[in-house]
């Protein structure tokens, strides 16, 4: 469980990281929402992000297309009959995550980083309710029902305060410090980590220690 909550919450931030890169306009509007709440003399702490809605659901769009565990394995307890297909009781189900947090059925412009989907005002329409703790089946990353994920909350706070002072403490730039693109790809693993580990440097844009 222990490794299963650490892999899951850095996989996590390293496809928000890298979404980030290939979006800076994304970035730069979470870090002037961040600076604008916080100011630029202190880090951001875990009260802090539940007055940063913008982060948050930069979030919730990494986990709709990059959820750690794009499948969801269950057994059913009873005969049962879903759209036409007979299930027997006892039967291994596995629920794909992934394709369910890409399906154009349920999101506008599926393939595209957009975290504007998740928050609520009247523009967005039908996709900004979409929570991720299992009330909605459109969006699963953490399971639903008795058995879903029981770190979540734990996750999400670690997920929004690292990210929050990975964006506010520094600017980032990829190893050629030129203006290429992130690769996405996705490497085979029971998490979904990436294909090439994602290679980036910071520097600092903050002090918010004196130096010693």
């Amino acid at each position: 469980m222990f490794t299963g909550g650490t892999d899951t919450t850095a996989v996590t931030l390293e496809w928000s990281l890298a979404e980030l890169i290939n979006n800076p306009t994304v970035m730069e509007k979470a870090r002037k929402e961040i600076d604008s709440m916080i100011g630029k003399d202190r880090i951001v702490i875990e009260s802090d992000t539940s007055h940063l809605p913008y982060l948050q659901a930069i979030v919730k769009e990494t986990l709709r297309l990059h959820p750690p565990s794009p499948f969801i394995l269950r057994e059913s307890t009873e005969d049962s009959t879903i759209g036409g297909y007979d299930i027997p009781s006892k039967t291994q189900i596995f629920t794909n995550v992934w394709a369910i947090g890409r399906d154009p059925k349920n999101w506008d412009n599926p393939l595209e980083f957009m975290p504007e989907r998740f928050l609520n005002n009247d523009e967005n329409g039908k996709e900004s309710y979409v929570e991720v703790r299992g009330q909605h089946y459109e969006l699963l990353p953490f399971g639903s029902g008795r058995r879903m994920c029981p770190g979540i909350s734990l996750a999400l706070n670690v997920a929004y305060t690292t990210l929050a002072n990975m964006i506010h403490c520094f600017e980032w730039k990829l190893e050629n410090g030129g203006n290429d693109s992130v690769d996405m790809k996705e490497g085979p693993s029971f998490i979904l980590s990436r294909a090439q580990p994602l290679i980036c440097f910071p520097t600092p844009r903050l002090m918010p220690y004196p130096s010693m």
